[in-house]
């Protein structure tokens, strides 16, 4: 599973979350919602600046984007693409289907 972010979504963690380098956030599935791939379940965010038990992670400047082992069953067989969406001034996710089962 690849995490990839856009440099416009970059930005938009760093200025509008606050975040500076060496900080993190966390993505993960909660209950109530619907995703592209996932119905009743949807994708939430927190700064989480530990990764522990890492699924997947990348690093973009300066941020460490990472999802939790525990949460695998969310996101296996797709990766994640993180971008900017200026209509809901936030970011927006694409579901990538790949190859892991």
């Amino acid at each position: 599973m690849k995490i990839t972010v856009s440099d416009r979504a970059s930005k938009w963690f760093h200025e509008d979350m606050g975040l500076d380098d060496g900080r993190g956030v966390r993505f993960y599935g909660k209950v109530y919602g619907k995703t592209p791939v996932h119905d009743g379940f949807s994708l939430a965010l927190t700064p989480d600046d530990h990764p522990e038990r890492v699924y997947a992670e990348t690093e973009k400047d300066g941020i460490t984007y990472w999802i939790p082992e525990s949460d695998k069953w969310f996101f296996v067989g797709y990766d994640l693409g993180i971008d900017y969406d200026p209509t809901i001034d936030g970011p927006k996710y694409d579901w990538i289907q790949n190859d892991e089962l």
